[in-house]
């Protein structure tokens, strides 16, 4: 086999090790109700994917980004000025729905999702992400509420779901430790109260 060439100043990137995101979490009881219907999608036919852990099950408010060997300071100091702005009071969600993100013929995720239940979800959203371009940020790309119930599972069509609802009373920074499965949680702000 021949040797791989390379180039001065063309040596490939570093992969990815840390992202950055804002994340709304359900309370601890609705967690387990969601995993408890994830594990219930995870056994019908054709599936072969374990689901989420209740901790890690949550809503992606706006991905800030991937980066190799940590995340750069400016970049969380920023993301948390911004955050540090939003005035918002609590509001409700309910997602009813479960739906693939899979691209047919490849397997994707299995989704909750919601109609009008998550209208305050894209009001939030929204708000960050003004906040988040004056910080400098870049555009988002369109927002789709929901949370991810297991990785892997054929593609299937939409079909209702016992509605999964909580009160959103707050929302976090979140690390993610790429390809090792874990969340950690940088700050969190409180909607309609003291931060």
């Amino acid at each position: 086999m021949p040797e791989q060439l390379w180039l001065p100043g063309l040596e490939a990137p570093p992969p990815p090790t840390d992202g950055l995101f804002f994340a709304v979490f359900p309370d601890a009881n609705t967690a387990a109700g969601i995993a408890k219907f994830a594990q219930q999608v995870c056994t019908e036919p054709r599936a072969r994917s374990k689901p989420l852990a209740p901790s890690r099950l949550h809503v992606t408010l706006r991905h800030l980004g991937n980066f190799a060997g940590g995340l750069p300071d400016e970049c969380v100091d920023a993301a948390k000025q911004a955050a540090a702005s939003i005035a918002m009071a609590p509001f409700t969600v309910e997602f009813d729905a479960v739906v693939s993100f899979a691209k047919r013929p490849r397997p994707g995720p299995a989704v909750l999702v919601g109609g009008d239940g998550v209208l305050g979800l894209h009001a939030l959203h929204d708000a960050l992400e003004a906040a988040l371009q004056k910080a400098g940020f870049g555009p988002a790309p369109p927002f789709t509420p929901h949370v991810t119930l297991a990785y892997g599972l054929p593609w299937a069509e939409r079909r209702p779901a016992e509605p999964a609802c909580w009160n959103v009373r707050e929302f976090a920074l979140v690390h993610s430790l790429l390809g090792r499965t874990k969340h950690s949680v940088l700050a969190r702000w409180t909607l309609g109260g003291a931060r």
